[in-house]
């Protein structure tokens, strides 16, 4: 018998391509989740919740491996620090978080809780890999989608983003859940920088949508980080291959 992977976030985008990847490897998976599902072939699911540190001691007991994809709006940190008082407390041995590219530079309240729960993690004492990925496909279509629901498409000055294929960056972190503790590894980032008028030109395109593009201005600290590239690792990164306008194709037919 060899101990579970326990994964947070099992249920969402990342967790989704996640799964049959360590499942595929031979590991038995537990998922800790806020709604109880039945147990699939070689997938637990306990039920609890990170931010109420409910059910969290239970999820961890057993583990060696704990992968915390889990996150939200807010709370992050909050959430990652309860899951590393219960890991540490039941000896995981490999704690593996995924964060976002630019957490430690970008003036936001939601890019702080990423990085502070770096640093939860960081300093718990149990052996770690972090992970930071530029923005995935699923996200960027997203903010895309609901641009283009207005009269006009509205085109922040200076912003770039490097949109990655969710089901890659879940391929490079099943790798280092089954590898050695690495500490701060190498951003994962898309193959290509766009700013958002290249992004939404292929999506008005298959949509068969006329948008004008209206330049804005995103105002104060964020905005000179955004338009400085502080969200951006245009060198050393670990690259995806699939491009935007072939997800876009695959997603939209």
């Amino acid at each position: 018998m060899t101990s579970p992977i326990l994964v947070t976030g099992g249920t969402g985008t990342l967790g989704g391509h996640a799964l049959p990847l360590l499942r595929a490897s031979g590991h038995d998976v537990r998922v800790l989740t806020r709604q109880a599902r039945p147990a699939t072939d070689g997938v637990e699911y306990v039920t609890g919740d990170l931010l109420k540190g409910e059910g969290v001691e239970a999820a961890v007991d057993g583990a060696a491996t704990v992968l915390h994809l889990a996150g939200g709006p807010k709370g992050d940190d909050e959430a990652t620090r309860t899951l590393v008082r219960a890991a540490s407390r039941a000896g995981v041995r490999h704690f593996l978080y995924i964060s976002v590219i630019g957490a430690d530079r970008v003036p936001l309240a939601w890019m702080r809780t990423k990085l502070e729960s770096e640093r939860a993690v960081s300093d718990s004492g149990i052996p770690w890999t972090t992970l930071r990925a530029a923005q995935f496909h699923d996200l960027a279509l997203t903010m895309v989608e609901k641009m283009a629901k207005l009269p006009v498409f509205p085109v922040p000055g200076g912003l770039r983003l490097q949109p990655v294929d969710s089901r890659e960056v879940a391929a490079r972190l099943a790798e280092l859940t089954l590898g050695d503790p690495s500490g701060l590894v190498a951003d994962m980032t898309g193959p290509d920088v766009h700013d958002l008028a290249a992004l939404a030109r292929p999506y008005l395109r298959l949509r068969g949508r006329r948008r004008p593009l209206l330049p804005v201005r995103i105002p104060g600290k964020a905005g000179r980080a955004y338009r400085a590239g502080a969200n951006l690792t245009l060198e050393g990164a670990e690259t995806g291959k699939r491009t935007w306008e072939e997800f876009l194709r695959e997603r939209l037919g």
